[in-house]
């Protein structure tokens, strides 16, 4: 089984590659791409894959933007704590669509799920839709029920502990978060600093998106923590933030536009 990887996270890329290994031994990764483009054009340029294992978020766009330009007749798996695309995701040849952090036990299904519909009989495998079973329409609620409402309400508060007490902790008063070596620590406006048991990815969809952006693969940071913005190399944005944290902080020039939007509001 050939599968083209799509994912702008070098460590979940190597973490879903250890799971696709446990999972299925026989599968040869064909490429690693981060990017739209990068998807568009090797999807361009080489026979279809027997499956694409994808992230929606990517370094220039989503991943679902391939399925709009171009006809992919290979099947996909979703990857993302995205939850909220996920009725856009099974019109893309979506044979599942995991929450990150992806467990072993549910790539192994949605594998499963994949070769029995590879094994189904001809006339019904033209797309692989899942099956009506009562496990997909549980699914479906569960994702329709996660998609973005009006009146969704972000987090308000952390629980964190300090010494041997917990103390509740407003959002408001969050500058910025940061992964280093699978840990995540919060960093507060007047410079105190808390682990929280959350990763990037799953803070992404916990956050308000007006207030908290996604900087980097290290930082997430709430809009007031940014101070200035300095051209950096390669079309790079050198940030600093406050309270300033002990590594630099660069913004990709594929995410700089975005960057400069959010920051104007």
């Amino acid at each position: 089984m050939t599968v083209l990887l799509l994912e702008d996270e070098y460590p979940a890329a190597e973490r879903l590659q250890r799971l696709l290994l446990q999972a299925a031994p026989e599968a040869q990764v064909l490429a690693v791409l981060d990017s739209v483009s990068g998807a568009v054009q090797w999807l361009s340029t080489n026979p279809a894959p027997d499956l694409i294992l994808s992230d929606i978020q990517l370094a220039d766009g989503l991943s679902l933007d391939v399925f709009d330009q171009l006809v992919v007749r290979s099947p996909v798996i979703f990857t993302t704590a995205y939850d909220a695309y996920a009725i856009r995701a099974f019109k893309a040849n979506s044979v599942d669509y995991l929450l990150k952090p992806v467990k072993l036990v549910e790539l192994q299904a949605a594998l499963t799920k994949l070769r029995e519909w590879r094994t189904a009989p001809s006339e019904t495998a033209s797309l692989p839709t899942p099956a009506p079973t009562d496990d997909t329409a549980r699914r479906l609620e569960r994702l329709l029920d996660a998609l973005p409402r009006p009146d969704r309400q972000y987090k308000t508060r952390f629980l964190v502990r300090s010494g041997e007490q917990l103390l509740p902790l407003a959002v408001s008063q969050v500058a910025w978060f940061q992964s280093r070596h699978e840990t995540t620590t919060l960093a507060t406006i007047d410079n105190r600093r808390f682990m929280v048991d959350y990763t990037l990815e799953q803070l992404e969809s916990l956050l308000d998106p007006t207030l908290f952006f996604r900087l980097n693969r290290q930082f997430i940071a709430q809009l007031p923590a940014v101070q200035r913005l300095h051209p950096h190399f390669n079309g790079k944005l050198l940030l600093e933030l406050q309270p300033a944290p002990t590594d630099e902080v660069l913004v990709s020039r594929e995410k700089a536009g975005a960057v400069k939007c959010w920051l104007e509001g």
